[in-house]
């Protein structure tokens, strides 16, 4: 099996590789997870353009690589393939920052429906107008679309299509792949509705043209490769907006989707991506959602009637399955446990809500016995922690809702109790951040991520063939790039910076239940209001802050931030500043109050002093107020104090080395570690066997190493717990691996 690296249409991420500048004297890429050696693809970021001629003169004495694309805009460098060895080779043959291999993504859907047009203020009906009142629907705005390619024929589509490419059989006929046994894809097709449909659905800019990028292919999966050539196309196509609903799991700001995003928007492009559905905890955010110059988006939800379950005076929210009929018990209902839905665990459950556990037996089977017997509903309860969102293969005729792992029991525990009737509530919500929807902030750069928040959840959409509802920010991003798409063509001179801050300065920050403000590093600015910033006379940027890392070596503590305000109307304004919530130990020194001219700008200073003795927390965040004739505008800051709380592990890959007989590991440690290892334990009693390596005091970035067979346990399946320790907090993951004999390629 040939290692490929493959990119995720968003909903959940892969892990990207990238190689950081501590890791840079010696290049080496991942190992192949094979038994047999193969090719590698690899991307070559290089410190300056080269010229085609130069690289063809390089390469002449390895016969054994072949130059697949030639980057000048999105990245410095090359992509090429060939035996490992050789690709490592020629790297230090190159004047190179880093050498990255070619990683996997894939699509990320969730399913079910919502209004998600008309909340973000993009008028359906009436319309959008500028201030000369002319109609806004992104007309001669071309919005570049990364991903599956998409369905041109689709009625709703047809109208838009204003060609594109192929990226994974580098041809121009960027149709969605009509495959069989699974393998057909529909994502692109229903971002693109989302942004621009124009038939019996609507988009948020039904007359843009879409210029579609068909990187990810067949299952939906596709190559860091393909997209930065997805990319490096848009760019020389010069399309306005880019939408990238796709992403990886690795919470770091250099990998090359996220270099290549940044200089899309310096070519002039506003880079619109997906932040990811790794949530709800914090340093979720992958890349490309990582880039800084591009507007990342979480999800948040449309209006929606949510049942809850009452018992003994405890609500517990209702999460419907994919293919549920809507919940429409109203009265109290007796509720029983079932087990985990087997036929013999349901003798007793007719005209009775059933509890189950999930596992076992796959949903529809656990639904289907369920109706046999005589269920009026089913309610599955996660077997992990975290939210349970999934979907049935079939259509039930009865209510199949799911529920966290934590509340299951709960429930369980009150059935032994002997409390078994529960009653419904329903309750109308609207602008709540969905649990899946990934958290910031950035590591290493502490950057406030996601940007912005736009519907991610029950969003009804075009598909090859029809309409479908689905879930994730990968549907949340081509709401904001519809939009920005409208601000483009309500203010052609405007770059990405502006529209970007457009966007985040309006924005309505959101609450959670209990009244209190999600964090920056969960919303960014808050979920997005079209009409809003279409009115904007002020804007400022950047759009967001970053004060940095407070450490005890800090001399006078003090940090600052200079931000742009721009008065783009015909009359005078007047600007102040509102001082943030104040924390112990933090002082702000923030400008005096001033007019700005029509047409005119200004810089000012943003300066605030932290006493690290008196601070208690590790991530400080919250809003600088800047009030404009009394509008406020939002303007989100961050700063983390010595070393926080993220993973320092992610993203552990095993596979066969380049002599027989060896493997190869590599991980990502985002900030480095004093202390890190790899342990081998026994599969089933967890007795531990051996480390496969163990080091100290190493660098941020991708750390790789080739592990003889010598030094290898016998062959079989073995359990590995990767951990790594720094600023007195150790993380790890862990693994199934498998030491396999060697594979004796000539005989194959």
């Amino acid at each position: 099996m040939k290692r490929k690296s493959i990119i995720l249409i968003l909903l959940f991420f892969i892990f990207m590789h990238s190689v950081s500048a501590s890791t840079q004297s010696n290049f080496k890429l991942p190992p192949i997870p094979s038994e047999q050696q193969a090719d590698q693809i690899a991307i070559f970021m290089t410190e300056k353009p080269m010229k085609r001629q130069e690289l063809k003169a390089m390469i002449k004495k390895y016969p054994d690589i072949e130059i697949r694309h030639f980057f000048q805009h999105a990245l410095n460098g090359f992509s090429a393939k060939g035996p490992t060895q050789s690709l490592e080779k020629l790297a230090e043959d190159i004047p190179m920052t880093k050498l990255s291999p070619v990683n996997q993504y894939k699509v990320m859907d969730l399913f079910q429906q919502g209004d998600n047009v008309e909340i973000i203020g993009a008028e359906r009906v009436r319309g959008l107008f500028d201030s000369q009142h002319r109609r806004l629907t992104g007309k001669g705005v071309k919005i570049g679309v990364i991903d599956t390619g998409i369905d041109y024929e689709h009625e709703d589509l047809r109208r838009n299509y204003g060609g594109g490419r192929d990226m994974v059989d580098a041809d121009g006929d960027p149709m969605e792949t009509k495959g069989t046994e699974g393998l057909g894809t529909f994502h692109g097709t229903h971002v693109a509705g989302i942004i621009a449909a124009n038939g019996r659905m609507v988009g948020v800019a039904p007359d843009a043209t879409i210029i579609a990028y068909r990187a990810l292919g067949p299952g939906g999966m596709g190559t860091t490769e393909q997209v930065v050539a997805a990319i490096e196309q848009a760019i020389k196509d010069k399309v306005d907006v880019l939408n990238l609903s796709l992403g990886n799991s690795v919470n770091g700001p250099d990998l090359p989707l996220s270099v290549a995003l940044n200089n899309a928007v310096d070519h002039g492009i506003v880079a619109v991506t997906s932040s990811g559905n790794s949530g709800p905890n914090m340093w979720t955010v992958g890349s490309p959602g990582t880039a800084s110059k591009a507007i990342s988006v979480g999800a948040s939800t449309p209006t929606m009637k949510i049942p809850y379950i009452e018992i003994d005076g405890d609500r517990i929210r209702l999460q419907p399955l994919q293919g549920s009929v809507p919940w429409d018990l109203d009265r109290s209902h007796e509720l029983v446990d079932g087990g985990t839905g087997k036929k013999t665990q349901l003798k007793q459950v007719k005209g009775k809500i059933v509890l189950m556990e999930r596992g076992e037996l796959t949903f529809s089977e656990k639904v289907s016995n369920a109706e046999k017997a005589g269920a009026i509903a089913v309610v599955i309860y996660n077997n992990t922690k975290g939210p349970l969102i999934g979907n049935l293969t079939q259509t039930s005729t009865i209510p199949v809702m799911s529920i966290t792992k934590k509340d299951g029991q709960n429930l369980k525990q009150a059935l032994d109790k002997k409390l078994t009737l529960i009653k419904t509530i329903i309750i109308e919500e609207k602008d709540t951040l969905a649990d899946f929807s990934s958290r910031g902030p950035v590591t290493t750069t502490w950057e406030v991520k996601p940007d912005i928040l736009a519907p991610g959840v029950a969003i009804n959409s075009t598909i090859p063939g029809g309409y479908l509802p689905l879930q994730g920010t990968s549907m949340a991003a081509p709401h904001v790039a519809g939009a920005c798409a409208i601000l483009k063509q309500a203010h052609p001179n405007w770059g990405p910076e502006k529209i970007k801050a457009a966007l985040m300065n309006y924005a309505k920050p959101l609450y959670k239940e209990k009244g209190e403000l999600y964090k920056t590093y969960e919303q960014g600015a808050g979920r997005i209001q079209l009409q809003e910033s279409l009115k904007a006379e002020t804007l400022v940027y950047p759009s967001s802050l970053k004060f940095g890392k407070f450490t005890a070596t800090d001399v006078n503590h003090e940090h600052e931030q200079t931000v742009t305000i721009e008065n783009t109307s015909e009359h005078p304004k007047k600007v102040s500043f509102q001082t943030p919530k104040q924390h112990k130990g933090i002082a702000w020194h923030l400008p005096m109050a001033f007019e700005i001219p029509p047409g005119e700008k200004r810089k000012v200073k943003i300066q605030m002093t932290a006493d690290p003795d008196q601070l208690t927390e590790k991530v400080y965040d919250g809003n600088i107020v800047v009030e404009s004739d009394g509008k406020p505008l939002y303007l989100p800051y961050l700063f983390v104090l010595e070393e926080p709380d993220y993973p320092r592990v992610m993203g552990f890959d095993f596979g066969a080395g380049d002599h027989p007989g060896n493997y190869r590991y590599e991980v990502y440690l985002p900030g480095g570690a004093e202390e890190f290892g790899v342990a081998l334990f026994h599969p089933d009693t967890y007795q531990f066997i051996q480390f496969l390596d163990w080091k100290r005091n190493i660098g941020k970035g991708l750390i790789q190493k080739e592990i003889s067979a010598e030094s290898l346990p016998e062959q079989g399946m073995y359990v590995a717990k990767v951990f790594a320790r720094k600023a007195g907090q150790e993380d790890w993951v862990e693994t199934l691996i498998q030491i396999a004999p060697p594979v004796d390629t000539l005989s194959k």
